[in-house]
């Protein structure tokens, strides 16, 4: 393996919609560095990246796969990512391990819903953008069009700096010349526009050109770099990864122009808890202590256990001693790995700019970081905005005697996808697993059966209602037991009031006088606790309430902590029947891509499930995206309707909007449902 500086390295992010073609231009790229001999088909299921069976029979990528070539000098690590909205937690993990993201657009389809999602995404994370426009040579496509509506979406910033020529079947680089015949647009008119855009950004490279009318192309490193940490520029390339074309020159402008990880925007760190963090930028020197951040996580059969992780900070050997996190106990790196998708690659040292690996640290979990001293505990990074996961499924295993494996399976299954999450509902003794679509949650289920031999039973969960209260109220209980010797008592006066929505819960002491001892105060807040966990009016969690106990009594002998757990919780329930409590339901902002002439059953539709039309845009010729807010409870079995309203050709996505409150009818059919268990007097 050749040893390589900061200043050699570039790191990109391969994003996009799916069926863009990134894992077939990956293969491109790798076979042009000569890392490979010859570039797999996604068909044959021969490419590195998509190593895994069950994306070889999906024929697309469903994990992000990491990789890297050398060209010129250069090394230049990619994440090959998925592409569909179902798997968007993995690619958006790989933005925390680049400098640059290389937004990838079919020509035949144009901007798709993720284009614009990862574009969004890469600017609020302040990374370098690139836009590499495939499919150049196929027919019907209309480069010039899809040119203007990528400078409409995402401004005039967006420039060529090549150009396709020979009806595709290669590209004419306009940064450094001027001169040549290209199959749309002005290769002199393209090179004046991207120099100007550049320049903008230096005063001393305007002033130059100002006087003399032109300027050395090669003297614009700097400023280059400026203009695409700033987001001044987002360059566009143009590539065929069916035929080749453009790919070199891709691979040139990797090397030359993206930013090396010395140059480009570094990333933000807190150190300490809560408002009193202090946040920081790391810095590429290999020779400061060490700061790694894992922002991948594999379990693998055979492996074990593998850590993903970018150095930031400082240099990792085979001898360096790592913490994770602020764990006291460091474990020595041992085996550093580079990775090749499915293949590992030993590494003497890894420095900043480098992605690597390491296997077999259970310690180690997704968005840690790893560092070689104590001055570092207590650091993370800047969290990412995942979506949440809302499309649910209740799951139990098929065979008896799998129950304590299931929960193993899922923790792993969880601890390498932000979008997964696995609840528990102690009151129906449902374990839920929660994905971003059907299709997600369906991927791993069947990565449970292939990979670890385990059959699942699956069935609609119970919607995850919440409840709250309206208005303010008091409540009063005293607790009294008497049955020979020591007897009970506990008294308590509460007062419960609303807080606005997403606040949680605050319990407030303000008893004065000791009238309820302070060591007794915890058993108040448990039996109030007790009543929020089990709900009011149909068995749900309550949450948005602040719990004031102001008054009480107690018994110097008989009052112990049980007295005033029951004390708290019968207090709880007399005030919240004069707190107006009400039931909210979970809504979902959706979005909805459908052929336009499904749109107005995609609308009616909708209504219907008491959702409401918030907007729409055009995508592809033909396509158009549908925005909307709609009842969670409303969406059950929608991917099958969704399917036959468009053929087969409509998919949609859904993160939580908020909560609010469900319609009178909806909550007297749920409060029906549930019985509460009296209170033992």
């Amino acid at each position: 393996m050749a040893d390589y500086r900061t200043e050699d390295l570039r790191t990109v992010a391969l994003v996009g919609h799916g069926a863009a073609g990134k894992t077939t231009l990956a293969e491109q790229l790798l076979a042009k560095s000569a890392m490979i001999g010859a570039p797999g088909a996604v068909e044959r299921g021969s490419t590195v990246s998509d190593f895994d069976p069950q994306e070889k029979g999906a024929l697309h990528s469903l994990r992000s796969s990491v990789l890297h070539c050398d060209y010129k000098g250069s090394r230049i690590h990619l994440i090959d990512t998925p592409g569909y909205p179902d798997f968007l937690g993995q690619a958006i993990g790989a933005l925390d391990a680049v400098e640059t993201v290389a937004v990838v657009v079919s020509a035949t389809n144009g901007i798709e819903l993720v284009t614009r999602r990862m574009m969004a995404w890469a600017k609020a994370r302040n990374l370098c953008r690139m836009i590499i426009v495939n499919k150049i040579d196929h027919e019907h496509v209309n480069l010039p069009a899809l040119l203007d509506e990528l400078q409409e979406a995402f401004g005039a910033e967006v420039l060529p700096i090549n150009l396709p020529a020979d009806g595709g079947n290669r590209v004419i680089d306009c940064f450094d010349h001027d001169q040549g015949t290209a199959d749309f647009l002005s290769v002199a008119d393209v090179h004046r526009k991207v120099m100007e855009q550049v320049i903008e950004v230096d005063d001393a490279a305007m002033e130059k050109y100002l006087e003399e009318g032109a300027v050395d192309p090669t003297t614009l490193h700097a400023p280059l770099e400026k203009a695409l940490r700033e987001g001044h520029l987002i360059p566009v390339c143009f590539v065929s990864a069916r035929t080749g074309a453009g790919i070199e020159d891709l691979l040139d402008v990797m090397a030359r122009h993206l930013p090396n990880p010395a140059e480009g925007n570094p990333p933000l760190f807190f150190k300490g808890d809560g408002e009193a963090a202090d946040s920081f930028r790391s810095e590429p020197d290999p020779g400061k202590h060490v700061l790694a951040h894992v922002f991948k996580v594999v379990n693998d059969p055979y492996v074990g256990k593998i850590g993903i992780f970018r150095v930031h900070q400082g240099t990792i050997t085979k001898d360096t001693q790592l913490y994770v996190g602020e764990s006291k106990k460091a474990f020595k790196a041992g085996h550093l790995f580079t990775l090749q998708g499915k293949d590992t690659v030993e590494a003497p040292r890894l420095v900043p700019g480098d992605i690597g690996a390491v296997a077999k640290v259970d310690d180690v979990v997704f968005d840690c970081v790893l560092h070689d001293s104590h001055d570092e505990d207590f650091i993370r990074m800047k969290p990412l905005e995942f979506p949440k996961p809302m499309f649910g499924l209740a799951i139990a295993p098929r065979r008896r005697g799998d129950e304590g494996r299931i929960s193993e399976i899922l923790a792993k299954m969880a601890a390498e996808d932000p979008t997964l999450s696995v609840e528990h509902d102690a009151l129906t003794n449902e374990t839920v697993l929660r994905g971003l679509t059907e299709l997600h949650l369906r991927s791993i289920l069947e990565r449970m059966s292939s990979q670890f031999k385990l059959e699942i039973d699956t069935r609609p969960p119970r919607v995850p209602y919440r409840e709250t209260i309206a208005a303010a109220a008091e409540g009063h209980a005293r607790h009294k037991k008497q049955t020979g010797g020591a007897g009970q008592f506990g008294e308590v006066f509460l007062r419960v009031e609303p807080l606005p929505r997403g606040s949680g819960f605050e319990f407030v002491d303000q008893v004065k006088g000791g009238v309820i001892p302070f060591n007794l105060i915890p058993a108040v807040e448990k039996g109030v606790r007790e009543v929020l966990a089990t709900g009011y009016v149909a068995g749900y969690p309550i949450h948005d309430l602040r719990v004031t106990v102001y008054d009480g009594k107690h018994h110097p002998v008989d009052s112990k902590e049980i007295a005033f757990v029951s004390a708290g919780r019968k207090a709880m329930l007399d005030a919240l029947p004069k707190a107006r409590p009400i039931v909210l339901e979970p809504i979902v902002n959706v979005e909805i891509v459908t052929p336009d002439s499904a749109m107005g059953d995609i609308t009616g539709d909708l209504s219907s499930r008491r959702g409401q039309v918030t907007g729409t845009g055009n995508l592809a010729v033909g396509m158009m995206v549908v925005q909307g807010i709609v009842p969670l409870a409303e969406l059950e079995g929608y991917a099958g309707r969704l399917k036959a309203m468009t053929q087969g050709s409509g998919s949609y996505s859904m993160e939580l909007a908020d909560y609010q409150p469900v319609p009178p009818g909806v909550q007297q059919q749920l409060a029906a449902k549930f019985k509460r268990k009296e209170e033992d007097e």
